[in-house]
């Protein structure tokens, strides 16, 4: 399976199982295991790169398993071939999206002008908190 031109997914990477969709079906839900549980073994793969697979990971979330697999459960149509086809579209999608290095941030400091409205505003809010006060009978 192809990602980029440089990352490609060998087969034995991946391993497809067939299991009975949930939900409405009628007869069809009962007798044929149309959903799709597709398992890429992302800690072993030689073709990703270590901040690759951390990224990955880190994506995955819940979908990750503590012996380093990806597990992508799609039971959307009635067709299994087209379960099997949306589950590595979206394998595909979610290791482009493990490719792009996040934008590091750069920290700012607060303007001057910022500083003295901020100090301004608790100085306001502060004075209205102080009209709340008791009342004399004065």
């Amino acid at each position: 399976m192809r990602i980029t031109d440089t990352i490609s997914i060998e087969d034995w990477e991946l391993t497809e199982q067939f299991i009975r969709a949930s939900g409405p079906g009628g007869q069809n839900v009962n007798k044929v295991s149309t959903a799709v549980e597709l398992r890429f073994e992302a800690d072993r793969s030689p073709n990703l790169p270590g901040p690759v697979k951390a990224r990955l990971r880190r994506l995955a979330g819940r979908r990750w398993t503590k012996d380093g697999a990806l597990v992508l459960q799609v039971d959307e149509t009635r067709s299994q071939a087209r379960n099997r086809e949306i589950a590595r579209t979206r394998l595909a999608e979610l290791i482009r999206k493990a490719l792009e290095k996040p934008k590091r941030r750069i920290p700012t400091r607060p303007t001057l002008g910022s500083k003295k409205r901020r100090l301004k505003e608790k100085k306001v809010r502060g004075e209205v908190k102080a009209l709340r006060g008791k009342v004399d009978p004065d």
